[in-house]
C-alpha cells in the first residue's frame, strides 16, 4: 500500500507553505470530474495558459481539458480514433490524447499521484526537501512541472541522448537537470545516480516511478475511468471490447487496464517494449529510439500478472512513421490512400512511443482477427511537439522526404504488418517476468521480497488495497485544503 502515515511537524510547515503561495490541491475525485471544481478555480483558469507555471493548472491534471494553449475549461476526454484507411485492420484503434495535458504529456498525472500523497501526509517537507524524479524522458518533466507548482525544488534525471527539446524545456522549470549516460534503455544508469544522490545530499527525496505505486494508482483511477468513458461513448450494445495496448515506460499506465478488467473482464492487456531490446520477450537487453520506454528490468509497479500479452515493436517502424505522418510528401501520400484530411492533420498528435502504441494496436487486432465490432484502446502519451529535432535528424541522416518513400513506409510499416515477435502469455510465462523483478529490485534496490512474494501470490489483497486507496487519499487532500483555509 501507498504509505499515509502523518508527520504532523513537517505537514504544518507545508500547510503554511501552500497557503503563502495559494495553492490548493485538486482530488482525484475532481481529476476524473472536473465539473466538481469549484466555480471560482475555473474562473481563474480562463485567464491561465496551459503550460503556465500556476498553481491552478494543477486542476488540469487530467484527460478533460478543452484543447486550447490558454484559457480553456473541460469537456469530454480527448482521444482520437483512427481509421482503417490507416491501420489497415478492421477494429476500432481509439487512443486518449495525452497532447492537452500541462507539459504535453499524461506523464504530469503520474507525478502528482506520487507528489501529492506524500506532501499532504507531511511526508515531504517542500521547506527543506528537493524531489528526484529519476526518468527517460517525460516523467521529469511532469515531476518537475508539479514540483514548480506545488512549491517544491526539483532534480530532474534523464539520459542525455533524449531529445534536446526536453533539456531545453527542463532547463527552465527544474532546479537542477542531471544527464546520465546512454539513452532510453540506460535505466540502470538512472538508478545509479539517484543512490548516488542519496549519499551525498542528505535532502533528497526520490520519486522513482519505476516504482512509485502512486503512479499506478492515478492510472488506475484517472485514466482508468476515462477509458470507460469513451468506450460508453463509442459502443453500442453489438460492440466488445477487446483490450488495452501500451508501450511500458514505468508500466505506470497498465494500472488503466486492470481497471478495465474490472469492467470488463474478458478484456486483454498488452504490455509492449521495443524489438531492440525485448527484456519480457526474450530476457533481452540493447539500445532503441522509441523514446520515454525504459527497458532491461520489469517496473516494480507493473501487475505482471494480470498481463496478457508482450508485442514488440520495431523501432525502424515507428521512426520510418514519424515522417510519414509529419512530412509534406507522407501527408500527401496518405491523402491519396483516402485517409480522411481530419485524421492527417491530427496526426503530430502522436509522438514516438504514440506512434509504437498504434502499431501494437495494429498487431494485438490482427492476431486476434478483429472486426468492425471491436474497440482496442492505448495512449497517445505526447506529440510530436517535443520532438521537432528527431524529423531533422532523420532528413539530415537520409535526406528529403519523398513520395516514393512515403508509399514504402505506408505499406510496409502500417498495411504489411505482421504478428510476429508477439507472445500470449501462459501462467509461467507470466511469473517468468513477474520473477525477473527480483533482480533489479531486490538485489539492487533493496526492495522486500516478501513484497515481490504478495504481487503474486496475495494478489487480490496487494494490488486491491491500492485501489482502495484513493478515497482515503482525497480525504487526506481536502483536510490540506481545509487547513490552508484558501477554499473559503
Amino acid at each position: 500500500m501507498i504509505d499515509l502515515t502523518i508527520n504532523e511537524e513537517q505537514l504544518q510547515r507545508t500547510v503554511q507553505r501552500a497557503r503563502e503561495r495559494k495553492i490548493i490541491i485538486p482530488t482525484f475525485a475532481q481529476l476524473k470530474n472536473p465539473e466538481l471544481i469549484p466555480a471560482k478555480i475555473q474562473d481563474k483558469l480562463k485567464e491561465i495558459g496551459l503550460w503556465d507555471i500556476n498553481p491552478y493548472n494543477l486542476f488540469r491534471i487530467t484527460w478533460k481539458n478543452e484543447p486550447l494553449k490558454k484559457g480553456g475549461l473541460f469537456h469530454g476526454v480527448n482521444y482520437l480514433e483512427l481509421p482503417s484507411s490507416l491501420t489497415g485492420v478492421k477494429a476500432h484503434i481509439i487512443g486518449l490524447v495525452g497532447k492537452w495535458f500541462p507539459t504535453g504529456c499524461h506523464k504530469v498525472g503520474a507525478t502528482f499521484g506520487c507528489l501529492v500523497p506524500r506532501l499532504v501526509t507531511g511526508q515531504f517537507d517542500p521547506t527543506t526537501q528537493k524531489a528526484v524524479w529519476p526518468s527517460t524522458g517525460n516523467y521529469c518533466r511532469g515531476g518537475a512541472y508539479n514540483a514548480a507548482l506545488l512549491s517544491c525544488q526539483s532534480i530532474a534525471i534523464l539520459p542525455e541522448g533524449m531529445s534536446k527539446e526536453r533539456f531545453q524545456w527542463l532547463s527552465k522549470v527544474a532546479g537542477e537537470v542531471i544527464a546520465t549516460p546512454g539513452t532510453e534503455s540506460n535505466v540502470k544508469e538512472i538508478f545509479d545516480k539517484t543512490w548516488e544522490l542519496r549519499k551525498t545530499r542528505d535532502n533528497v527525496v526520490v520519486f522513482d516511478q519505476f516504482e512509485e505505486l502512486g503512479n499506478y494508482l492515478w492510472h488506475y483511477e484517472v485514466t482508468g475511468q476515462a477509458m470507460e468513458e469513451v468506450l460508453s461513448q463509442v459502443m453500442n450494445s453489438k460492440d466488445h471490447y477487446a483490450g488495452v495496448v501500451l508501450t511500458t515506460g514505468s508500466a505506470g499506465t497498465l494500472g488503466c487496464g486492470d481497471y478495465l478488467k474490472e469492467l470488463y473482464p474478458e478484456s486483454k492487456i498488452a504490455a509492449g517494449e521495443a524489438l531492440q531490446c525485448p527484456t519480457m520477450l526474450a530476457n533481452g537487453f540493447g539500445a532503441h529510439r522509441i523514446e520515454g520506454i525504459g527497458d532491461k528490468h520489469i517496473p516494480w509497479i507493473h501487475n505482471v500478472k494480470n498481463t496478457d500479452l508482450v508485442i514488440a515493436i520495431d523501432d525502424r517502424n515507428v521512426m520510418s512513421l514519424i515522417r510519414l505522418f509529419n512530412e509534406p510528401a507522407g501527408k500527401a501520400y496518405l491523402k491519396e490512400k483516402k485517409v480522411p484530411e481530419e485524421t492527417i492533420e491530427s496526426l503530430p498528435l502522436m509522438g514516438i512511443s504514440s506512434v509504437a502504441n498504434l502499431l501494437m494496436a495494429i498487431k494485438f487486432a490482427r492476431y486476434y482477427e478483429l472486426t468492425a465490432r471491436d474497440v482496442i484502446l492505448t495512449v497517445f502519451t505526447d506529440s510530436m511537439e517535443l520532438y521537432g529535432s528527431r524529423l531533422e535528424e532523420l532528413e539530415e541522416e537520409y535526406g528529403l522526404y519523398t513520395k516514393e518513400e512515403a508509399a514504402i513506409d505506408f505499406h510496409r510499416h502500417l498495411q504489411a504488418l505482421t504478428t510476429d515477435y508477439l507472445q500470449e502469455l501462459t501462467y509461467p510465462e507470466r511469473k517468468r517476468i513477474h520473477n525477473l523483478k527480483y533482480f533489479t529490485w531486490i538485489e539492487q534496490q533493496g526492495k522486500d521480497l516478501e513484497e515481490l512474494k504478495a504481487q503474486w501470490y496475495d494478489y487480490e489483497n496487494y494490488w486491491g488495497s491500492i485501489h482502495r486507496q484513493t478515497g482515503e487519499i482525497d480525504k487526506l487532500i481536502e483536510e490540506f485544503n481545509r487547513r490552508t483555509g484558501l477554499l473559503r
